[in-house]
Parts: structure tokens; C-alpha cells; sequence
């Protein structure tokens, strides 16, 4: 067995602190790789998820910023690694209409920033870059699948397509291994309490508690396609497996209302709810307290609002094998007890 064989793996992954980058380093971690984890050093408390998924120790930290090309080109000159995976962004569809050009660089120029290095100095390692179905956006058609046209409706959106597009452009002009992940929804109990789903999980389990009097929510009829974030990493590993770079959409090909997502999550918390209304001012009312538990809002409306999101993961299935294991149900219940326990115990509330 020659030295190359011998060669532990090695991974840099950005934005190891999120979602994502924490069940990615987990993964990582697991099957032998040397991981190098690009943050950004910040005053509040960002490593939680890392001690969550027991990772902290087990990966090193490096300061690392989208928006600054020489921390970037540093970083990958230093580390040397065998595959990048981009997960780092600004990914709040709703802020990135407050902050539009923050969003382009980080999430646009950010991505440009790692291929340039890259092909400066790690031409032969393997990249992912974290596409999104919101680059879908005003859908063209139903499901959604590689060939779909984009139609963004959100400055992360449109961002998010600036980096797909030029991390095809160098797959085909510079012959680098750079695929793109199109992911639809993935939650954790691990999701920022800035996303809806965990918005949902985490109020409800304090409303349930008596912490809390009213989750106040926007558009009750979007509809999207949501999975579990520790299944859709494992696909980000897959595709940087491959002989050939390629795009895919991961999903799990159903979709399910915002509303649906409330009910079933209220219902593990001993709520049974019921509609009063439409639209903005609508009202979930536990029927058993007869206490309004939910308040639909204008102001969490988005000014361009992306209604349906469903993938077509045929792709990936047939061509790296992959497809999830937990199912929406499971998802709920998974992040409404971590959320209840949080809440009981006063602990780890992110």
C-alpha cells in the first residue's frame, strides 16, 4: 500500500457553525477526514451546534470570511485540502431583502472568491457548492428538477443563482471538480430560531410551557418541500465522490403547507387547533383553551413570496444512490422534543 493510500482525507468546510457545516462535520469526522472548519469569529456564542453533534474538539477552526478574497485565498493556500464544501452564506431569505448587497457578496462573490483560489492553488480538489431551490423561485414548472429555469424571487435567491452559474462556468472552462447541491428545505433541531420551522417548534414549546403567549407567523399557504438536514449531507459527500462533477436537486419530493407543519407540530404539544379567518389576521385557536395560539401577520410576509417548492430528486437517487430517511412527521417530532427540553431546562434556548 503506497503513501497516497495511507493519506488521511482532508475537508474544508465553510460555515462549519450552521446548520449544515455541523451535521456536515459530523459526517466528516466519522469517516476519517481531517477537518478544517471556516468561521467567522463573532461576539455571541456560535458553537453550539458543534458541541451539540460532539464535534468542537474533533475539528480546527479557522477564521474565515466570503467577503475578504485574501482571508479566503489564505485559507485554502494554508489547508491544502482534498474537497471544499461552501455552506457559509447570509441565509435568510427575509433579511436578504434588508440586506441585498450584503447577501450578493457573501452568497455570490463569496462563492467566486473560493473557485478563484482554488484554481490558483487546489486546481485538483474536489468543491460543493450549496445551491438552493429558491433559485426556482416564481416556479416554471412542477416539480422542479436540474433543467428547471430559474426565477428568483429574493435577493438570496438571485445571489445563489450568480454562484451556481459561475461554479458551472468553471467546471466547463477550467475542468475543476465543482458541483452544485439544489436543496430544498432541510430542518434539524439544529435550524436557527430565524427560520420558520424552528420558529414554529421553539415558540409552541414555550407557549406550551407558559414562556410565551402568541407565535405570530406570515404566509400559511406556502407550501415546501422539506427534509432532514442530517440525510441531505450525506448527499453533499456523495456528490464529491463521483468521477464526474455534476448538479443535483436533493429533496424528498413532497411538499407540505406551513400550516401543516404548525398543526402537526401543536398536536405533539397536546394543542388541537382551529382556523379563524384568512390571510392576514388569521388566527390558530386551541380548541381545548379556546387561547389563541398563532397570529398571522403582515409584516411577515415577504414582498416577493415564493409559493410552491417541490424537487424532483431522480438524480440523485439514480446516479449517487441517494435518498432520505426521515420523513416529515419525524422531522417534527425530532425537533419538537428537542425543543421542549430546551425549553424545561432553560438550556441551549438558540
Amino acid at each position: 500500500m503506497g503513501l497516497n493510500s495511507l493519506k488521511k482525507k482532508t475537508a474544508l468546510v465553510t460555515g462549519v457553525t450552521g446548520q449544515d457545516g455541523a451535521y456536515l462535520a459530523r459526517l466528516l469526522v466519522d469517516k476519517g477526514y481531517k477537518v478544517y472548519g471556516g468561521c467567522r469569529r463573532v461576539s455571541v456564542d456560535n458553537l453550539w451546534r458543534l458541541r451539540e453533534v460532539d464535534v468542537l474538539d474533533k475539528i480546527e477552526l479557522i477564521d474565515f470570511d466570503l467577503q475578504e478574497i485574501g482571508n479566503v485565498t489564505r485559507a485554502i493556500r494554508q489547508t491544502r485540502p482534498d474537497e471544499i464544501y461552501n455552506l457559509a452564506a447570509q441565509s435568510f431569505v427575509g433579511v436578504s431583502f434588508e440586506l441585498p448587497v450584503t447577501t450578493s457578496q457573501i452568497d455570490g462573490m463569496g462563492c467566486l472568491h473560493i473557485l478563484e483560489a482554488m484554481r490558483d492553488y487546489v486546481p485538483e480538489a474536489r468543491f460543493y457548492q450549496a445551491s438552493t431551490s429558491e433559485m426556482f423561485g416564481k416556479v416554471q414548472a412542477i416539480p422542479q428538477q436540474e433543467t428547471t429555469p430559474f426565477y428568483p424571487r429574493s435577493p438570496y435567491g438571485v445571489a445563489k443563482v450568480f454562484a451556481h452559474y459561475m461554479t458551472q462556468n468553471y467546471r466547463e472552462s477550467y475542468n475543476l471538480h465543482a458541483s452544485s447541491g439544489i436543496l430544498f428545505n432541510h430542518e434539524s433541531p439544529l435550524r436557527g430560531q430565524e427560520f420558520v420551522t424552528r420558529k414554529i417548534t421553539l415558540a409552541l414549546a414555550r407557549i406550551a410551557a407558559g414562556q410565551q403567549d402568541l407565535l405570530e407567523l406570515g404566509n400559511m399557504d406556502a407550501k415546501r418541500d422539506w427534509g432532514f438536514a442530517g440525510d441531505y449531507v450525506k448527499a453533499m459527500w456523495a456528490m464529491l465522490q463521483q468521477d464526474t462533477a455534476d448538479d443535483y436537486v436533493i429533496a424528498t419530493g413532497e411538499t407540505f403547507t406551513v400550516r401543516y407543519f404548525c398543526e402537526r407540530a401543536a398536536s405533539l404539544l397536546g394543542f388541537d387547533l382551529r382556523w379563524e379567518g384568512h390571510g392576514p389576521g388569521e388566527q390558530g385557536i386551541d380548541r381545548k383553551s379556546g387561547k389563541t395560539v398563532i397570529h398571522v401577520s403582515p409584516k411577515f410576509f415577504r414582498p416577493a413570496e415564493v409559493e410552491l417548492l417541490v424537487g424532483l430528486p431522480d438524480k440523485a437517487r439514480n446516479r449517487l444512490g441517494w435518498t432520505p430517511e426521515v420523513k416529515l412527521d419525524g422531522l417534527i417530532e425530532m425537533m419538537i422534543t428537542a425543543d421542549r427540553a430546551r425549553v424545561a431546562t432553560g438550556c441551549n434556548v438558540q
